[in-house]
């Protein structure tokens, strides 16, 4: 019997050799971490960053502290809707300025990143801030970096338990401590300071304390550079406001390369190597752990350690400080001396942040400045548009809230005009403000019908001061004819 054309005869596959390796690889999509021991580093900038660190925090723990006519100098009481800056007292209605502030952060933020790179970042960041306070802690118990690795390679002993809880601890008792001056800016800092000693805070308040206290020791006891690297936006897009003029560190390569190793005193070039001494000292400053030598990278906080250690090390070994610097990438490939940096300054997009940056500082200045201390908004009675009195006359119904927003009280006279014979039917035409009070009251507005023809018409209501006349408010509104 023939085979059948059509039919194509199937080779058998050969089995896999069950003695051959699997070559299938795994590859992790998330790097490993390694804790970073940032070496302890003086000089110039250090100081810098020490005053920073003292200037935010005397601000910060220190304002909640601070009394002003009686009350909290600052304080955001959420639950009453008022909230105190010193002598100023805001409403939900002001909500304006929180806008106008919070552009200003947004543009000094833009300009700042433009001119000089990252420097918020190294200086005020809280996270930065809170790291370099765990560190010094860290430092303090633990001792120094080799100290401190050493430790940690160490394995657990009675010692090593005892030391690592004394850290724990003086880490948890400062988290708590910036967590309850949070809660003292919402809820009066020495109510909240009474009830935290007698146990009895509220359920709110007792959660945020422990929140974020929980938060700043994760934050600035673990996760540290994490944070900058991986979970700040501000990483991600700050190169979109660079340009080849902004200042960033930089390693000096044409100086520095080739690097190596010599003795202390002579001269590079009598041995064919750069400046650079690759000593690695400028990494082990790094609070993110990058060699700056690689060249500019978005971990880069713009703190300025290494700078400060390498000039340690080049006054050290008798060579010119400033292999790594301070300057742009223009003047790193002599497009102009660096000499000249600052007169770089004033390009357009830096004149244009200032200038945008300047008028709506102006106009939220101006407006705080001339902003009446009493507000005014008027309301109708949606209930009933019009209707007639006993006395054929036509009656319309507003209510009127008043807002004093000054911390003294304010008496004010009320009146209405705009059509003729109009008469304003209240319990008083005088009210009595208290300080910062709310309030509202019904007035109703009657006119004859023959002065009030079919639709609206309108009116408007004035509030002047019946003492000092430096109130004088007036809203409009419409009177509905018959």
């Amino acid at each position: 019997m023939q085979p059948d054309k059509d039919i194509i005869p199937i080779k058998p596959i050969p089995q896999a050799d069950k003695a051959a390796p699997d070559s299938a690889e795994v590859v992790s999509l998330y790097a490993e971490h390694k804790k970073i021991h940032p070496r302890a580093v003086s000089g110039v900038f250090a100081n810098w960053r020490i005053a920073m660190v003292l200037l935010t925090q005397v601000v910060y723990y220190g304002f909640p502290w601070l009394q002003w006519n009686d009350r909290q100098a600052v304080l955001f009481d959420l639950v009453n809707r008022k909230f105190y800056l010193f002598g100023l007292t805001f409403f939900p209605q002001d909500f304006i300025y929180v806008a106008a502030l919070l552009m200003l952060c947004a543009l000094g933020l833009f300009l700042w990143t433009t001119i000089a790179g990252r420097l918020w970042c190294g200086y005020a960041c809280p996270q930065t801030v809170y790291t370099e306070i765990f560190l010094w802690i860290e430092e303090k118990i633990e001792g120094d970096r080799n100290k401190r690795i050493k430790l940690d390679k160490s394995p657990m002993s009675a010692q090593k338990l005892g030391i690592k809880s004394a850290k724990h601890g003086a880490w948890i008792l400062f988290s708590l401590w910036t967590g309850f001056t949070l809660v003292g800016y919402f809820t009066p800092i020495l109510t909240v300071a009474h009830e935290f000693v007698t146990w009895d805070l509220g359920p709110w308040e007792m959660f945020w304390v422990f929140f974020y206290g929980f938060a700043t020791y994760g934050n600035a006891g673990f996760m540290r550079e994490q944070v900058c690297k991986y979970m700040c936006p501000y990483a991600r897009f700050q190169s979109v406001m660079f340009d080849a003029d902004t200042l960033v560190i930089s390693y000096d390569e044409e100086r520095g390369e080739p690097r190596g190793s010599r003795k202390k005193g002579i001269d590079p070039a009598t041995v064919g190597k750069g400046s650079c001494v690759d000593c690695g000292i400028c990494v082990q400053v790094c609070p993110t752990g990058i060699d700056i030598r690689q060249g500019l990278q978005y971990e880069c906080i713009g703190c300025a350690a290494c700078i400060d250690a390498c000039d340690e090390v080049m006054d050290k070994m008798s060579y010119p400080r400033g292999l790594i610097r301070y300057t742009t990438e223009n003047a790193m490939e002599k497009h102009y001396p660096e000499s000249q940096i600052w007169k770089r300054l004033a390009r357009p997009r830096v004149v244009m942040y200032f200038l945008v940056l300047v008028a709506v500082a102006g106009a939220a200045i101006t407006g705080i400045w001339f902003r009446q201390p009493v507000k005014m908004d008027i309301l109708r009675d949606r209930s009933s548009l019009v209707r007639e009195t006993n006395e054929g006359l036509l009656e319309n119904t507003y209510n009127i809230r008043f807002v004093n927003m000054s911390e003294n009280p304010q008496r004010l006279r009320i009146s209405v005009e705009g059509l003729p014979e109009m008469k304003l039917v209240t319990e008083s035409t005088e009210i009595t403000l208290a300080p910062t009070a709310n309030e509202l009251i019904t007035v109703n507005i009657q006119v004859p019908p023959e002065l009030a023809k079919k639709g609206s018409h309108k009116i408007e209501f004035k509030a002047v001061s019946i003492d000092e006349g430096h109130v004088h408010l007036e809203e409009k509104s419409s009177f509905i004819g018959e």
